[in-house]
C-alpha cells in the first residue's frame, strides 16, 4: 500500500495483485473497532483514510451502503 505503514495482518492482496485493507466477514475494513466505530490504527491509517472524515457525507454515505448490504444479504439468506 505505498509507503503506508500498516500492520501487515489487516492488508491483504486483491485479485489484481495489489495491497489493500482487509475486510471482516461483514465487509467493515479489519482495523475497524466494531463496539466503537473508531479506527485502531488511527495513526497509522492509510492515506485513501485521511480523504475520509468521520461524520462526512462521504463516510455516512458508506456506511448506509455497507448497513443497507448486510441488511439485504441477511434478508436474502432466511
Amino acid at each position: 500500500m505505498g509507503d503506508d505503514n500498516i500492520p501487515l495482518e489487516l492488508t491483504e492482496r486483491d485479485r489484481w495483485g495489489g495491497w489493500v485493507m482487509a475486510r471482516l466477514d461483514d465487509g467493515w475494513c479489519a482495523a475497524l473497532d466494531r463496539s466503537t466505530w473508531l479506527c485502531t490504527i488511527y495513526g497509522r491509517r492509510p492515506m485513501i483514510c485521511h480523504d475520509y472524515e468521520v461524520g462526512d457525507n462521504d463516510c455516512i454515505e458508506e456506511r448506509r451502503l455497507h448497513t443497507n448490504a448486510r441488511m439485504e444479504s441477511h434478508g436474502a439468506s432466511r
